[in-house]
């Protein structure tokens, strides 16, 4: 039995992590920012507890982690997209995608670090995305951010090896999340005839990869591309 902690746990891909660890006798802990019913929801049908964080406020991921007694797996799955063209972002959204899907993962993986480190063991998942593998028209922040995950992973896994820390990076592709909400039924169905599989993802095959690389003890500084072949 381990402890688990996961970020951007009320929903998508965060949710059914929350819920496939808890399945299996983890004991879970997940951070959720705004979706206080989904969080409730999860948390109730789980067991696992919830925190309110946003883990790019490096005192609400001090104060959550304190709540914490002990971490051996952290999840950092948090992260949000801006869709549109650079031109005509501003730099409050530019800042606020990096601020979420970097900063939060610098913050938490710092906060976990004494567990990890006291221990001298630990395993950490980040997650990235495809378009961070090979960029996406629209999605120019999001893809940067993604492509620093993947880097961060690789330098972490090299930093804390000799620790008896593993660090790797699940890279997710088309998967129907909340994510996806804005995106039409027409582009949902163009991406999956794309798909060598023939289908989109779902939350539960990334949650299944996670579940693999939690266990791997040989296993560190790679990135497993969940994507049914779409980026190969």
């Amino acid at each position: 039995m381990s402890n688990v902690v996961i970020t951007g746990g009320s929903r998508g891909i965060g949710a059914e992590a929350v819920r496939q660890f808890a399945a299996r006798g983890d004991r879970v802990w997940f951070l959720y920012e705004k979706e206080q019913e989904k969080a409730a929801a999860v948390a109730a049908q789980t067991g696992a507890t919830p925190l309110c964080c946003d883990v790019a406020d490096a005192r609400a991921v001090s104060a959550a982690f304190q709540k914490i007694p002990d971490v051996d797996i952290l999840i950092c799955n948090a992260g949000i997209v801006h869709y549109g063209l650079l031109s005509s972002m501003e730099e409050a959204q530019w800042d606020r995608v990096f601020d979420v899907n970097v900063k939060g993962m610098y913050l938490c993986i710092q906060a976990a670090m004494p567990h990890f480190l006291r221990k001298q063991s630990g395993c950490i998942l980040t997650v990235s995305s495809m378009w961070g593998q090979v960029g996406a028209s629209c999605e120019a922040a999001y893809s940067a951010t993604k492509g620093a995950v993947i880097a961060l992973t690789k330098a972490l896994a090299q930093e804390l090896g000799p620790a008896g820390i593993r660090v790797n990076c699940v890279s997710p592709g088309v998967i129907r999340t909340d994510m996806c909400a804005s995106v039409s039924q027409e582009t949902m169905e163009a991406l999956k005839e794309q798909t060598p599989v023939g289908r989109n993802g779902t939350p539960a095959d990334v949650a299944k990869a996670m579940l693999y690389l939690a266990d791997a003890d040989f296993v560190t500084g790679q990135v497993l591309a969940v994507n049914g072949g779409f980026v190969i």
